[in-house]
């Protein structure tokens, strides 16, 4: 079966926008055909994820948060990146997997959803890899059910607990209660985590950027994950890489790296938790560690081979 149909009125996202995007764009800022900037094997993820060879990575173009500070925002808010059909997405998974790769890591793919789906069926029993959802964590329900029995890992942020920050950030004024609730159905969906010689196998990781000054709402958070679920449930991974880019630096605030005191005070509210997870180095936080984006198709095939 095709899921595109579900593209003719949208509402794969919170934002639920009803448009039919095989004629118009959503708020995502995009239609009905994929749209990626990279694909490659990543080793910048967390350890059970990148193991030794690399995390086969897909990016894929527009998104459905408006995050100021984003780090891809070449590709999420500029609209970089290329077409590809539904048979090249399912080729570029197979050829990641011929490449080495652990898995195939899916970087923010909500809006593309439908097309995913197809490009997963049209793979077959061919792609043997486990398939990551890694995505911004403003999820619906409704659509992550339309991934069982194909996601086998999500990796979801949880950025924030104050909807007033999660609305000066990212535009999405009701994050914590639609990210929250999304994290519940990814539980439901794939189970507790489990690994196999050190990678993970299934399982949901909830990742959290600490933002500047913001070191309570942090803290929060991780209280919220601890009255919603056991520690055997999800894995926390801390992370450390804030660096102000693109837009950040309209915000006082939060134009400048992360202190050790932040980081060290946030980390110690995870420890005392109890949850088990990953805790990024400080020395992650560079431009350096953002990777190239194409614009061009013939460009990105010829150096993928």
């Amino acid at each position: 079966m095709s899921y595109t149909k579900l593209l003719k009125e949208c509402r794969l996202c919170p934002r639920n926008c009803g448009v039919d995007r095989t004629q118009v764009k959503g708020f995502c800022g995009e239609g009905a055909d994929i749209r990626i900037a990279r694909a490659s094997l990543h080793l910048w993820e967390e350890p059970c994820i990148s193991g030794k060879n690399g995390s086969g990575t897909v990016f894929f173009s527009g998104c459905n948060l408006k995050c100021c500070f984003c780090q891809n925002y070449e590709i999420s808010h500029q609209t970089k990146g290329f077409e590809i059909s539904t048979k090249e997405l399912a080729d570029i998974m197979l050829k990641l997997q011929e490449k080495g790769a652990h898995n195939i890591n899916l970087v923010n793919p909500t809006h593309f959803v439908p097309q995913i789906l197809d490009s997963i069926e049209m793979a077959g029993d061919e792609l043997k890899l486990p398939i990551i959802y890694n995505c911004g964590g403003y999820e619906k329900v409704e659509a992550l059910n339309l991934l069982k029995g194909k996601i086998r890992i999500f990796l979801p942020d949880l950025k924030y607990y104050d909807n007033d920050i999660a609305n000066k950030y990212s535009s999405a004024a009701d994050y914590f209660e639609k990210a929250i609730a999304s994290i519940k159905a990814m539980v439901e969906i794939v189970g507790k985590p489990k690994f196999e010689d050190g990678l993970i196998t299934s399982g949901v990781i909830v990742r959290h950027l600490i933002l500047p000054n913001h070191r309570q709402d942090s803290k929060l958070l991780i209280q919220k994950l601890a009255e919603n679920f056991k520690t055997d449930e999800i894995l926390i991974s801390l992370m450390g890489q804030y660096t102000p880019v693109y837009n950040a630096r309209k915000y006082k605030e939060i134009n400048r790296r992360l202190s050790t005191f932040e980081y060290k005070d946030v980390e110690k509210a995870l420890e005392n938790s109890g949850f088990d997870g990953f805790v990024q180095q400080l020395s992650s936080a560079s431009e350096d560690f953002i990777p190239q984006f194409y614009g061009d198709k013939s460009q990105f095939f010829s150096e993928f081979k």
